[in-house]
């Protein structure tokens, strides 16, 4: 319970429905409290945005209240600082990364799953929109019913035999009727805006939050043009991502976007649009919903949380049966996806998660991209 509308009706609907229940508020950091005791000067706090201040926190007692439920509060700070500790390391090496994601995978389906089993839960139930259903006896996750909010993008990483023991409740309600049915239960929370942002940049200065954790990545470096030829100067590569347009430093008369950044140089290479337009990726990570399968197979590739599936066909690379660097289990190791039609600013460190091109709702897997081919390029 994250003290938001969605959770909220979520556990209310389960309350309905007879099952017995246990809110859950997971602390990880509030305004006031540092998240990482091991750096001094670390002053990362969760903001208003987020969805774990301590306001949040209060919102969830209420509704737990209001539902006459038992409301505990989960202190996953340490945990949580891992996840911070990926976000900035990811960008220190060039890449743009997801926390989202990560946060559902070690802790949703990490640390409170493990809680959960130690309060003798059966199941662990979220507000995320996405819906879990039965093909052939194997459950399977699904894209929500309402395709503006739907969350499957950030949930692939659920270990595939875990789903069998997730509840999902408001996965199959469009968000306006989810506001109608928190009215209905004279929910406290009916009204309140949705989160915004990442939570632990509640200023959204994700840059200065690197630098306060990686100083060492705040010097000045090169801008370059597609030829490689310096053009201008930046203040560090970490404050730039793939497909930027605004706030690049350099005019050209014409849209220019970051196409490429070296971390190791501290480089940033600008071009023209078509220059960002990739032919296909090889993803790492890599964490499955169906069986193995021979050869390249049909499918919808959404390369980032708010991009559109792509028609793509994928291959596996390599993989064992046996747990990530996460620890989640699922089929580890490589995949490859052909884009269909070149698709724009694929971007290593982001999620890649396809779908079946039979039933675009229903997701087969996913995993982190960690190369791109570009078009033009060898």
């Amino acid at each position: 319970m994250s003290g938001g509308v969605d959770s909220s009706v979520a556990a209310a609907l389960l309350k309905e429905q007879g099952y017995d229940l246990v809110g859950c508020f997971m602390r990880l950091g509030s305004p006031g409290e540092t998240l990482d005791d091991a750096c001094e000067t670390e002053t990362t706090k969760i903001g208003h945005q987020g969805c774990c201040s301590i306001g949040d926190a209060a919102d969830a007692r209420l509704v737990a209240a209001k539902l006459d439920i038992p409301f505990y509060v989960c202190n996953f700070k340490d945990d949580f600082g891992r996840i911070i500790d990926y976000f900035v390391d990811e960008y220190a090496a060039g890449r743009t990364p997801n926390p989202c994601v990560r946060c559902n995978d070690w802790l949703k389906f990490g640390r409170l799953r493990a809680f959960a089993e130690q309060m003798g839960c059966d199941m662990v139930a979220s507000g995320h929109y996405a819906q879990i259903d039965f093909v052939d006896d194997e459950p399977r996750l699904l894209r929500g019913v309402d395709e503006g909010k739907d969350q499957s993008y950030v949930l692939f990483g659920a270990p595939r035999e875990e789903l069998a023991r997730t509840l999902l409740p408001i996965g199959g309600y469009e968000k306006a009727r989810v506001r109608e049915l928190a009215a209905a239960y004279d929910l406290p929370v009916f009204d309140k805006p949705d989160s915004q942002e990442i939570c632990f940049v509640p200023d959204n200065n994700y840059a200065g939050l690197v630098e306060r954790k990686r100083p060492e990545v705040a010097k000045q470096g090169e801008i370059l043009n597609e030829q490689g030829d310096a053009i201008g100067e930046h203040d560090g590569q970490h404050k730039f991502t793939i497909g930027q347009r605004r706030g690049v430093g350099v005019a050209f008369g014409y849209p220019i976007y970051v196409i490429d950044k070296n971390p190791v140089q501290n480089t940033v290479t600008v071009g023209k649009r078509e220059h960002l337009l990739a032919t296909g990726c090889i993803a790492a990570e890599s964490n499955w919903h169906i069986d193995h399968f021979d050869g390249w197979k049909p499918c919808l590739a959404q390369h980032r949380y708010n991009s559109a599936p792509a028609l793509a066909r994928v291959r596996l690379i390599d993989g064992v049966e046996g747990a990530d660097s996460a620890g989640a289990s699922g089929r580890v190791g490589r995949f490859e996806v052909a884009f269909l039609r070149p698709e724009q600013a694929v971007t290593p460190g982001q999620a890649i998660v396809l779908y079946d091109a039979a039933r675009p709702e229903l997701v087969m897997g996913g995993g982190w991209i960690a190369s791109v081919d570009r078009v033009g390029e060898s």
